[in-house]
């Protein structure tokens, strides 16, 4: 089994900002998301026989509460968040207008100036899930990622979708599973409660 998770909470993330690439680490309320969500798998019985992330420590340190100490956590710069160029902070309680035409259709407005193209994410998520599905046929396989890299990965899985990720909420820690072997779409398996934007 593959399965995705979107970093705990950061200081950011509470204050509304467009987060991107920047290196923030987990607040306290993230860290007790990670610690919720590592109390689900356990619950489960899923313990993991590969742990990727985002070479950002907010990824990471959400990885390493949930798979424990003695796990290595191997990095992968395809796992990066999206690359908001010069829209990197802006608060999203006041975004420009063409912020708000992007976020406002996905699909159709392509990403401002300077911004990493949708399928540039996707693509790139892409490849890299090419070489580690093979790994989750008969194992468990953990990916810890950010919001828009992880609708990139859920768009690749999911082309049948029509890019209706893109627009989805997808909450801090939120937890998506794919049955490699058996070939269906991927699902939401556990979430919190409430949580902040998908940024």
């Amino acid at each position: 089994m593959l399965y995705i998770i979107r970093h705990g909470q950061t200081a950011n993330n509470k204050k509304k900002l467009l987060q991107g690439r920047s290196d923030t680490l987990l607040n306290e309320e993230g860290r007790q998301q990670a610690l919720q969500a590592s109390d689900w798998f356990a619950a489960q019985g899923i313990r993991f026989s590969k742990v990727y992330s985002s070479p950002l420590r907010r990824a990471v340190e959400t990885a390493e509460l949930i798979a424990g100490p003695d796990t290595r956590i191997l990095t992968d710069d395809r796992l990066l968040e999206m690359d908001y160029g010069p829209y990197e902070g802006m608060e999203l309680e006041k975004p420009s207008p063409e912020i708000i035409r992007f976020f406002s259709d996905f699909v159709h407005q392509p990403a401002p100036d300077g911004m990493e193209p949708l399928s540039s994410v996707t693509r790139r998520l892409g490849l890299f899930l090419e070489e580690i599905l093979p790994e989750a046929e008969n194992e468990n396989v953990l990916i810890s990622t950010h919001a828009i890299a992880m609708k990139g990965a859920l768009e690749y899985l999911t082309p049948e979708s029509g890019g209706s990720y893109w627009s989805k909420y997808i909450g801090n820690c939120s937890v998506y599973a794919l049955d490699v072997t058996a070939g269906t779409v991927p699902y939401e398996v556990w979430s919190l409660a409430g949580g902040e934007p998908g940024v």
